[in-house]
């Protein structure tokens, strides 16, 4: 099986192209662009340079929050074009889940961090213990102090990944002595590791229609929040 994974979720946009659990091609661009630019046409040269075209996918995935709202429903609207057109699956996998498991390079404890304005992170806990994933917190979106409080109560070390992690390193490392910051090549979103997560999930339950995946952004847009604060004033 061949799955074309989408990461948009943060500043750098990737494609990553996965054959049966092996990577055959990832490209990823952290220039800063407009991912609703990029994505499709990296994709696209993605399957051009492995001799491959869109009939030769057989699922599609991307991460599906939390994360950036724009860039999240740009990945999400990718995948669900190209899947609706071919007519394929769609896996929808937690961003913070991927970035973990993409940057997983020993076992221990990795947490995942998204830099989510407003003294908040996007976070969850995972712990790798001989090449199996176990969750230690789900999908959150904390303050710094709160998180903080609850690394504190994991005594082995603990990996940083995601573009919040070296805000986390910066505001906790002195506290918690347990921090490890990873190499910026391996903290950063990737949808190698989209793809990895999709995998798995594919060999544990049935394959998704792309109409069942929805984003998972944790906490409402400014625009929401504002509306609802203008609905309690009238």
């Amino acid at each position: 099986m061949r799955i074309l994974a989408f990461e948009t979720s943060a500043k750098a946009a990737s494609v990553a192209l996965l054959q049966d659990g092996c990577l055959l091609g990832e490209y990823l661009q952290n220039s800063g662009q407009t991912h609703s630019r990029t994505v499709m046409q990296m994709a696209q040269d993605l399957l051009r340079n492995c001799d491959l075209t869109p009939r030769d996918v057989d699922a599609a995935a991307c991460a599906a929050g939390p994360g950036s709202f724009t860039g999240v429903r740009i990945g999400l609207a990718a995948a669900k074009g190209f899947a609706w057109g071919r007519e394929i699956p769609l896996v929808g996998v937690s961003t913070l889940e991927a970035m973990a498991m993409g940057a997983a390079m020993t076992d221990g404890v990795y947490c995942a961090a998204m830099d989510a304005r407003r003294s908040q992170v996007y976070t969850a806990l995972f712990e790798r213990r001989q090449g199996r994933w176990i969750r230690l917190l789900p999908d959150s979106a904390l303050s710094l102090e709160e998180l903080g409080a609850t690394l504190k109560t994991i005594e082995s070390a603990k990996f940083l990944v995601g573009d919040g992690a070296l805000l986390c390193y910066n505001t906790l490392g002195l506290s918690d002595g347990g921090l490890i910051l990873l190499p910026e090549h391996l903290r950063m979103q990737r949808a190698s590791g989209v793809a990895l997560l999709a995998w798995e999930q594919i060999q544990a339950w049935e394959l998704p229609a792309a109409a069942d995946v929805n984003p998972n952004y944790l906490r409402l847009s400014q625009a929401e929040r504002e509306r609802l604060n203008q609905r309690k004033m009238e």
